[in-house]
């Protein structure tokens, strides 16, 4: 812009040194034109508030000082400057407030005169934008008029006002336009605001995903072997104060049988009688509670009175000596309790674990009467002709339990590419044999060929060739499982309680060591626990290179658990001398087993030596592990994880993504999916295989 410097005339004056009329202009300027502006400055703009207006009357008085200075400074010395800014502060004051001024004054201290140029040329921020024209001046403007018209246009920087300048003073009315420079730098810091916004919000994820993972590694150290220990998931325990309360009546209670002993051994008798009464109150406060809102009403108030009673008690009786031992004799007292408590819900959980439930025990009984009314023609499966060909997939499972036989089947079957090329040998005991056959009979599995056999008709599976047999029927093991007064209480039972467990009494659980007996002309089959359930596809291991090993099962070992020093005695000399107590486990439940290379390894013969060795359980306790690990010691292909994933009966920690991605996940353990004591987490992987709208189910109560 051609701004023109200087009031009017005022080069003239001073050429003729004429500076005496420079102070009169001055003045007349600031004592009369000065308010004329504000009053002209109020017509200025159309939509401002009273706020706005005052203003936009500091900055048109700014710029007339400032012009005003400019002129003064070029011919005039620094003491009169100072004289006249004071004059037109003087008229100024009743205008404006002090702190105004004050902020006008250190802008125009620290900034130098303020002029349009200054804020065109600076790096506002986005969020000030000029709404105003581009301002003109015509030749013959005076240099006041420009002042004004620039203090105008510097004006239109305030936001969400609008002024309409008059055409003496504005003649262009084109809109100011950031240039391509200024919009590429704001795009860019939009653009970088959102990365960073994005890589926050990523952050956030890494950080969540390694505090779950975190908490899984921490749960897995909790010991779950008993039942009951995966109760610290209950709601009540998110918050670890929520039972403040109860920690305190708790605490009072065992402070008063501290305090009550004593001053019974000291025959105080009103203080026992006081401390007596209040051991009641808030035994009965506190009741069943184990969380503050599980507490009574009047719990604050027996906390209250327990208080005074135990100060009270303090102040008499107190004996570091004799309360230490007092609160010693408890603790030892209350640790024999919970040993036997522990020792009491082992031998309940296993004894859970050993029965049958209601459900289920009447599907066997219906199912039984149905087969038994059918006619011998229609018992019969069809496709009988699958049953020994070596180029399909083989199956065998060995179970008692008819609902959990049909988990197995459907599962594997609902998850096959080609279901025809599959076929199930089923086995189960006498008791169960009419119940396996009817099941499959109403319900086949598809296109795949099926088979159910009764371990019983076995004729040559008898105590002269079986060590398993002839073991059992020693009157040694009878008195070990049968003897009536072999416990007199629950806590004594359950000494090795879980070896006490029937299917150790059954053949269908030592059947796995025969299969080659079992089916003769077969070269693989997949053996499969009934506690299973498949969500994959298993041909992929029939291909599995087994290197010219007999099983191919998943390993269990982990850094210092699952081997076989878990399993075997190494103190005996046989053992130690035999294996190594370091060596790798691996589970039954899933195995693919080579019958060829188990006739060429007589791997029969192998298990049959060391039952033998066996017969006074000194090798390891009963159960069909251990001698798994010894009979096919070194002859075991380890498979992919993936395949076999266990702990679903005992292990509360078990890993979401494991089960989720696993072929095969294995109930392991008391907790088996059919039971009452199932964990709620796991169930739902084995009951959608259960079709409870069936008849039968239904008649049985057996839901969801």
């Amino acid at each position: 812009m051609g701004l023109k410097k200087g009031l009017p005339g005022a080069g003239s004056h001073r050429n003729r040194g004429g500076g005496s009329r420079v102070p009169i202009v001055a003045l007349v300027f600031i004592t009369v034109l000065s308010p004329l502006v504000f009053f002209v400055g109020r017509g200025l703009y159309a939509n401002a508030s009273i706020g706005q207006s005052i203003y936009v009357t500091i900055l048109f008085w700014n710029f007339n000082i400032i012009a005003y200075r400019d002129d003064i400074l070029t011919s005039s010395n620094k003491q009169d400057v100072d004289w006249r800014e004071r004059l037109a502060l003087q008229h100024v004051k009743p205008l404006f407030s002090r702190e105004v001024i004050d902020v006008i004054k250190a802008n125009t201290d620290d900034m130098g005169p303020l002029s349009l140029d200054l804020f065109r040329k600076s790096n506002l921020s986005a969020s000030w934008r000029l709404v105003g024209q581009e301002i003109s001046v015509e030749s013959n403007a005076t240099s006041t008029e420009v002042r004004m018209a620039e203090a105008l246009a510097l004006l239109c920087l305030v936001p969400s006002v609008t002024f309409h300048a008059r055409k003496p003073y504005i003649h262009d009315h084109s809109q100011f336009v950031d240039s391509p420079a200024k919009v590429a730098r704001r795009q860019l810091r939009q653009k970088r605001r959102e990365k960073r916004a994005a890589d926050l919000v990523k952050q956030d994820d890494d950080v969540t995903v390694k505090l779950e993972n975190a908490a899984i590694e921490r749960s897995r150290s909790v010991d779950s072997a008993v039942l009951g220990k995966y109760s610290i998931w209950r709601k009540e325990n998110e918050n670890e104060n929520s039972d403040s309360t109860v920690h305190l009546i708790r605490d009072q209670i065992i402070m008063a049988k501290v305090y009550l002993s004593i001053a019974t051994m000291k025959n105080k008798v009103d203080l026992a009688q006081e401390l007596q009464n209040r051991l009641k109150e808030s035994q009965r406060a506190l009741g069943d509670a184990t969380t503050d809102s599980d507490l009574l009403h009047s719990a604050p108030e027996r906390i209250k009175l327990m208080g005074h009673v135990l100060s009270k008690a303090r102040e008499q009786l107190y004996d570091c000596k004799l309360v230490t031992g007092k609160l010693r004799a408890m603790l030892q007292s209350a640790d024999e309790q919970v040993r036997s408590l522990k020792k009491q819900s082992t031998f309940l959980s296993q004894l859970a674990a050993k029965t049958i439930p209601n459900g289920i025990h009447c599907l066997s009984m219906r199912l039984t009467i149905e087969y038994y009314l059918l006619p011998l023609e229609k018992r019969k499966f069809p496709r009988s002709e699958n049953l020994e060909n070596p180029s399909l997939y083989h199956y065998a499972l060995f179970s008692d339990n008819v609902l959990a036989a049909s988990v197995v089947v459907n599962s594997t079957i609902m998850n096959a590419k080609e279901p025809e090329k599959h076929v199930f040998h089923l086995v189960t005991d006498k008791l169960n044999y009419g119940a396996m056959n009817m099941w499959f009979l109403l319900n086949p599995p598809g296109k795949a060929s099926i088979h159910v056999e009764n371990v019983d008709e076995f004729k040559w599976l008898n105590s002269s060739y079986c060590p398993v047999l002839r073991q059992l029927e020693s009157a040694a093991m009878k008195e070990y499982y049968f003897k009536a007064d072999h416990h007199t209480t629950l806590s004594a039972g359950s000494s090795n309680l879980k070896y006490r467990n029937p299917k150790y009494l059954s053949m269908l659980n030592h059947l796995r060591f025969y299969l080659p007996q079992v089916y003769p002309k077969l070269d693989k089959i997949l053996f499969l626990d009934d506690d299973i359930v498949v969500q994959k596809d298993l041909t992929g291991l029939w291909s599995v290179n087994l290197h010219g090993k007999v099983n191919g099962a998943v390993e269990t070992c982990g850094e210092s658990f699952h081997r076989f020093d878990k399993y075997l005695n190494f103190s005996n000399p046989h053992i130690a001398r035999h294996f190594d107590p370091n060596a790798c486990g691996w589970a039954y439940g899933m195995n693919i087993f080579d019958l060829k290379v188990w006739k060429q390894k007589d791997i029969t013969g192998i298990y049959h030596k060391w039952q033998n060795m066996n017969e006074d359980r000194v090798l390891w306790k009963l159960g069909t592990l251990p001698p798994g690990l010894i009979t096919f010691y070194q002859l075991t292909h380890p498979l992919e994880k993936s395949w076999h994933v266990l702990g679903l009966g005992y292990n509360p920690s078990v890993d979401r993504k494991d089960i989720e991605n696993a072929a095969v996940i294995h109930y392991n353990g008391n907790m088996k999916p059919w039971l009452e004591l199932a964990m709620t987490k796991y169930r739902s992987y084995w009951t959608k295989y259960i079709k409870f709208n069936h008849p039968y189910i239904r008649s049985c109560h057996l839901s969801e």
